[in-house]
């Protein structure tokens, strides 16, 4: 499958983005609740006189109350601002998984791409090394070779097998990694499209810079939360003015109905609100400490980023273009003059050894240029929208 197939197949069945999303949705049930009013209440009370004077009458007497409360549009309105930041503060989170965990496929993707390029490179090694075995037989059992060289030989195939053998694990462990973020759901034989070399295409560093600062769903989710630490000031001003309560009550006896109206107001009096008032204002200071403390560090973070493409960039023109084809022109030339009897062994195997260590790092090297892409992308949040 190719690598966006791969990240929506796994961003389908991943358990720790699907617990993010039922989240959002709690959240969202959360801004219902506080937009709810508060129910009217209803009492009833029946009772019996009794006359204690001869003009009395006795009877039953009965009574009903209806009271509302009517709380302060400033209190509830600021509640439900609160509530709304936190559902968007949510659906930040599910972006935050979300470009997380597209990365990470990403990342692990081609880790898989180069432990597929080093088995590759390690079986080239193996066949080659093999081939200067067999001249190296024939030289030595014609005797004009001493026996150490077979031996030599022999040696760094066993160290060549091991190196394809190591390559070959650490691919099949990058594919189970892979399988283990898509909680087991990839089919159970498959393999990736795509190699080491493939373009990446960038745009300039303010460019990402910008993209940071307004698309890092981390960001987004600070910000959320200053919007909330301010709702939640506002609310805590407002609560020493909690609202009214509106009752009526009516009463009859025998004789009489008697209705009254009231009004119930909280005075704060004793309770000024200032605790609630000084925590929601520190909680406020803090949320915005932490946001602008995060965008300095994005600054940084996307730099570095930057400056780890370029330099690996670097190691692919001078690996690619230079150490490697003189490597290649050294083994050549080794193994020209080992067969015409000019060099021994030890020249042939050592310019092998420079060849693979040339070609071990070059994949290296263009591996890191697709990992530093991709924390570029991750940084710009390019991984947080929902058509991954």
């Amino acid at each position: 499958m190719s690598l966006p197939e791969l990240i929506s197949t796994i961003l389908v069945h991943n358990p720790g983005l699907q617990v993010a999303r039922r989240a959002r949705d709690q959240a969202a049930a959360g801004v219902s609740t506080a937009a709810a009013l508060a129910n009217p209440r209803l009492e009833w009370s029946e009772g019996q006189t009794q006359a204690r004077l001869a003009s009395a009458n006795p009877g039953r007497v009965q009574g009903w109350a209806l009271s509302q409360f009517i709380e302060n549009p400033v209190l509830r309105g600021a509640r439900m601002e609160a509530a709304r930041a936190n559902e968007r503060g949510s659906s930040h989170q599910v972006a935050i998984v979300r470009n997380e965990l597209a990365a990470q496929v990403q990342l692990r993707a081609f880790e898989y791409l180069l432990r597929r390029a080093e088995v590759r490179a390690t079986t080239e090694d193996v066949a080659l090394l093999e081939q200067v075995r067999e001249r190296v037989r024939l030289r030595v059992e014609s005797g004009e070779a001493a026996r150490y060289e077979i031996i030599k030989a022999d040696a760094e195939i066993i160290n060549a097998r091991q190196r394809q053998q190591n390559a070959t694990l650490q691919a099949e462990q990058a594919l189970l990694s892979l399988n283990r973020l898509a909680a087991g759901q990839l089919p159970a034989r498959w393999s990736l499209r795509g190699a080491l070399d493939d373009e990446i295409r960038l745009g300039e560093l303010d460019e990402i810079q910008r993209q940071a600062q307004l698309h890092n769903p981390e960001i987004k989710a600070l910000q959320s939360q200053v919007e909330k630490a301010q709702s939640q000031q506002q609310a805590a001003r407002a609560s020493r003015w909690p609202g009214v309560e509106v009752r009526y009550t009516e009463s009859t006896d025998v004789e009489l109905r008697h209705g009254t109206l009231g009004v119930q107001v909280q005075i704060p009096l004793l309770d000024q609100r200032s605790g609630p008032m000084a925590e929601a204002a520190a909680e406020l200071e803090r949320a915005r400490i932490r946001l602008e403390g995060r965008q300095a560090e994005m600054r940084q973070q996307v730099l570095q980023a930057w400056k780890s493409l370029e330099m690996a960039r670097l190691r692919v023109e001078a690996l690619g273009q230079g150490a490697m084809r003189e490597a290649e022109a050294a083994l050549r030339v080794a193994q020209a003059a080992y067969r015409f009897g000019e060099r021994g062994i030890l020249d042939v195997l050592d310019a092998q050894r420079v060849l693979q260590s040339v070609r071990a790092d070059l994949l290296d090297a263009r591996y890191q240029v697709q990992a530093a892409r991709i924390d570029l992308d991750y940084l710009a949040g390019r991984y947080a929208e929902d058509n991954l």
